[in-house]
C-alpha cells in the first residue's frame, strides 16, 4: 500500500501558544482515519498545517514522497488533496453549479473519475437545487455541496473537519453514507467528527490526539472495543 500524505515531528503555533508538539500521521492510498480528541486538542491544527494553512515550526511534510513542508494551500490541493473545512467555505454568491463547476479539473494522474454527473448522482438532493444560491442551501446540503467541490478535483485524499456537525439526523445518516460510498470507491479520507462511534465505524484506523500530541493509534475496530481509552481521551 503506498504512502500519500506522511507528517512527522510536527511542531505548529498560534502566536505564543505551542498547539502541534511533535505530531506524526501518515495516510495510505485508499485508508480512511479517523482523527480523534476533546475539543482543544489540535485537530484541526494539524490538518490546516498538512493543507498548508499554517506553517509548521518544526517537522516534515511528504506527498507522494514528495517534500511540502513549506507548500502553499493551492500546491497540496494539486498533489490530489482535498479539503472539506468546518464551515464548508462555499461560495454563497455562485449557485449550486457554479459551486461544482468552478472546481472541476482531472486528478493528479489525469482520472477524471468523479465527473459533474456522478457528483450529482450521489447527492440527488443537489441536483433539485442547481440554480439555488449557496446562501439559500440549508446547512445539510450545503455540506453536500462542499463535499461534492471538493470531489470535483478528482482527490486521492479527502479531508473532512467536523463532517457532520449541527445537522440535523436525517441529513447526518446521510452525509455519513455518502462518506461510506466514498470510501468504497478507493479514495483516501480523513475524517473529524464529534461522533466518534460513527468515526470508528467509517474508518480502518484511528489517531488520537490530546493535548499537540498522539497518544494513541491503532485499527478502529480494537479501539472502538477500548472503553477505558475511549473514557480517558474523549470523555465517553
Amino acid at each position: 500500500m503506498s504512502t500519500l500524505i506522511e507528517a512527522s515531528g510536527l511542531h505548529t503555533y498560534y502566536g505564543a501558544s505551542h498547539i502541534l508538539q511533535g505530531v506524526d500521521i501518515r495516510i495510505d492510498a485508499g485508508e480512511s482515519i479517523g482523527l480523534l480528541g476533546r475539543n482543544g486538542m489540535g485537530k484541526t491544527t494539524l490538518i490546516r498545517t498538512v493543507m498548508g494553512h499554517l506553517p509548521a515550526a518544526q517537522g516534515k511534510i511528504v506527498i507522494r514522497g514528495k517534500d511540502n513542508t513549506r507548500a502553499q494551500p493551492h500546491q497540496v490541493a494539486r498533489q490530489g488533496v482535498a479539503y472539506v473545512p468546518e464551515g464548508r467555505g462555499i461560495f454563497p454568491n455562485l449557485d449550486v453549479r457554479e459551486n461544482l463547476l468552478v472546481a472541476a479539473r482531472p486528478g493528479f494522474n489525469g482520472r477524471n473519475d468523479w465527473t459533474y454527473e456522478r457528483v450529482l448522482e450521489t447527492f440527488p438532493r443537489l441536483s433539485e437545487r442547481l440554480g439555488h444560491g449557496g446562501q439559500q442551501l440549508s446547512g445539510g446540503e450545503q455540506q453536500m455541496l462542499a463535499i461534492g467541490r471538493a470531489l470535483m478535483t478528482n482527490p486521492d485524499v479527502l479531508i473532512l473537519d467536523e463532517a457532520t456537525e449541527g445537522l440535523a439526523p436525517l441529513i447526518i445518516a446521510e452525509i455519513w453514507r455518502i462518506i461510506e460510498a466514498i470510501r468504497e470507491t478507493g479514495v483516501a479520507t480523513l475524517i473529524v467528527d464529534r461522533n466518534y462511534r460513527k468515526v470508528l465505524a467509517h474508518t480502518d484506523r484511528c489517531v488520537v490526539l490530546e493535548k499537540g500530541r498522539v497518544v494513541e493509534q491503532r485499527d478502529s475496530a480494537t479501539l472502538a472495543s477500548q472503553s477505558d481509552l475511549l473514557t480517558r481521551y474523549l470523555g465517553v
